[in-house]
Order: structure tokens, then C-alpha cells, then sequence
């Protein structure tokens, strides 16, 4: 095992492992998932079984980031809800045997597909049954009473898309490393289109797509929803539009979109009867300003790379080709952005 896998002592982990999981015993190999995740996440093999083990990055952290803490919180209180998450076992004290914080959960096999449209599928009515799936289980977080699951101090409630438009744009501008024009056109029009506050408040995953949630071997059932690091309180139809964006991506980059595929040829839902299904699950009549929030999503994604790409800048990229293609999915995503309020204006 290379790099941080091999950070992780296992003569140190074991003996504490041992103490603090009820029945967990000979720990024997560590092996990490090679899926990028911004927390590290390891497979644990034990006499007693397999575990997953997510942990903090090594090194100084920015205070609001890799609040792994906070991704146990979340799961362990979704435990006794019909949203499915993984079985939460221990969290550590950043005083851990690893020297940082991290969480064990129960290990689940099932599937991953990291490919929308769905190649590895069955055929057209596993595809479809699949996205049908994936839409329930949104509506489902969106109807879980977080106060009921004492989630109800987990984000600030109300004025969502105010606060979290002022948010990403001061870290766009923070990191900003050229003026684009689409950038500031996309901005600006999201500042006169915001739409007035509804009230409605859920649990949002915050990053929910295909390839973060985990099926059953043998049938198109969500069996675990992961990745819950940017989780909180907020809109609902953030969430939905944000998965919908990520379809109109290109499905040749690396973003792994559904644009330019006939969905109607795979047995895949069109954009509008995916939210009409939504809708109807949450007995929502239609939804309001769509280009909005379908905008929105686009520049908060736009923000996040161009901090990718500003941050592998400043620390002289050790991959300069792969730091450039953030720089470059910037101007693709504010390109589709004004392409769509242009459409709508």
C-alpha cells in the first residue's frame, strides 16, 4: 500500500478499534477506495467482518471543511427514516490513532454507477427503474421531519439561495483568476432573478447524483445514500436542480453528463417528467423559477472548481494539465449557464 493508505498504522488501529466497536476483532488489512473523495475512505477487513473507515485529510484544514463529524451526525440520525444510509459504528476525537478525526460505518455491497446513462444496466426498464429509485429517495429526504430527527439546528433556515448566492460568489471572487465575461453576466442576472423566499426547508444532500448512492446487487434499489460532506438545511429544489444540471453537462467530460445522449433510446426519463415525478411524490403542483435554480446550480459548481483551480495555482500544480481542465470546466459552465437565461429571457 502507497501513500495514505500506508499513513494509517494498523497496530495502532486495531487494539482501539477493538475497544470502542462492540464485536470487532483482528483487524488484518486496510485498503483505500481509489474514488476520489475529498475525505479519504478506506476498507477495513477484521475476522469480524468489513467496514468502511472515512477519516479527515492529513495536514492543516480550512475550519468549515471535512466536518467529518458532521457527515456521522447526519447518517446516524437518518438511521430510523425510509432514507437508506449505512449503519454508523464510532466516531473518533481528533486525538485518534491516526492523529485526525474519522468515522466507521458498516460495509454494504451493492452497485455503483458512475456512468448516467447507465451502460452496465439490464436493459431499458432496469435504467428506467433505476432513476425512478434514484427520484423517490430524494423526495423522501426532502419529507424527513428534521426536527423529529434532531436535525433541526443542522443550517441556517430560510433565505437559502440569498445567502448561499452571496457565499459562492465572494469565494469565486476570492479565487478569481481572470474576468469571465459569462461569470459576470451569470452573477448579475442571478442577483435581479432572485426569486422570493417559500419557506420550504429540508434536509439537502447538496451534492445528490447517481454515482453518490449505492444499489442493490440484484435489483434497482437504493440501498445507501453517501457522501453526506455538504449536507445542511436548505431549499429542497436545490438538490433537484442540481442534479438536473449535472445531466446537461456534456457527457464526454469529465463532469459525466447526460448531454448529447437520446435518453428516450435508453429508457431514461426526460428532464421535465424526472420533476414531474418529484413533484407529484411531494404533492408540489409545479415548480416556480426552474431557470433559476437550474442557473444557480451551474454557478455554485462554476465557484467550486475555480477555487480547485486557484488553489492547484498558488501550489504549483503537480498536475498541471489536470488543474487546467478546472479552469477551462469555469468557462464551460458559465457558458451553459448564460446559454440558459439567454434561452429564457
Amino acid at each position: 500500500m502507497s501513500g495514505d493508505a500506508g499513513a494509517l498504522d494498523r497496530a495502532a488501529l486495531a487494539p482501539y478499534l477493538k475497544a470502542h466497536i462492540p464485536g470487532f476483532a483482528g483487524l488484518s488489512a486496510i485498503e483505500k477506495f481509489k474514488s476520489g473523495q475529498s475525505n479519504p475512505t478506506y476498507l477495513l477487513t477484521a475476522a469480524s467482518g468489513r467496514y468502511v473507515l472515512r477519516a479527515k485529510p492529513p495536514g492543516q484544514l480550512l475550519k468549515s471543511a471535512h466536518q467529518v463529524d458532521r457527515e456521522f451526525r447526519v447518517m446516524l440520525a437518518l438511521a430510523g427514516t425510509v432514507v437508506p444510509v449505512p449503519r454508523m459504528l464510532h466516531l473518533s476525537g481528533e486525538e485518534s490513532p491516526i492523529g485526525r478525526m474519522f468515522y466507521v460505518m458498516e460495509y454494504l455491497d451493492g452497485r455503483i454507477f458512475w456512468d448516467p446513462s447507465l451502460p452496465d444496466a439490464s436493459g431499458n426498464d432496469e435504467r428506467a427503474a433505476i432513476y425512478d429509485a434514484m427520484n423517490a429517495t430524494l423526495a423522501a429526504l426532502h419529507d424527513v421531519d428534521v426536527g423529529a430527527i434532531g436535525l433541526g439546528d443542522f443550517g441556517k433556515p430560510g433565505s437559502y439561495f440569498e445567502r448561499q448566492l452571496a457565499r459562492w460568489t465572494g469565494q469565486y471572487r476570492a479565487s478569481e483568476t481572470e474576468t469571465i465575461a459569462d461569470i459576470d453576466r451569470l452573477v448579475a442576472w442571478l442577483e435581479t432573478h432572485m426569486p422570493a423566499d417559500d419557506g420550504r426547508v429540508s434536509l439537502v444532500h447538496g451534492d445528490y447524483r447517481l454515482d453518490n448512492m449505492m444499489f442493490a446487487l440484484d435489483a434497482p434499489k437504493v440501498i445507501a445514500v453517501l457522501d453526506w460532506e455538504l449536507s445542511t438545511l436548505g431549499h429542497p429544489f436545490a438538490d433537484l436542480a442540481y442534479q438536473c444540471m449535472q445531466w446537461r453537462l456534456p457527457h464526454a467530460s469529465g463532469f459525466r453528463g447526460l448531454g448529447g445522449v437520446d435518453r428516450a433510446a435508453v429508457g431514461l426519463p426526460s428532464e421535465e417528467a424526472y420533476v414531474a415525478a418529484y413533484c407529484k411524490r411531494r404533492g408540489i403542483g409545479k415548480i416556480d423559477n426552474w431557470t433559476f435554480f437550474l442557473a444557480f446550480s451551474f454557478f455554485r459548481l462554476a465557484a467550486i472548481c475555480q477555487g480547485v483551480y486557484r488553489r492547484a495555482l498558488d501550489g504549483n500544480a503537480s498536475n498541471p494539465e489536470k488543474a487546467k481542465t478546472y479552469g477551462e470546466a469555469v468557462k464551460l459552465l458559465a457558458a451553459l449557464a448564460v446559454e440558459l437565461i439567454d434561452k429564457k429571457s
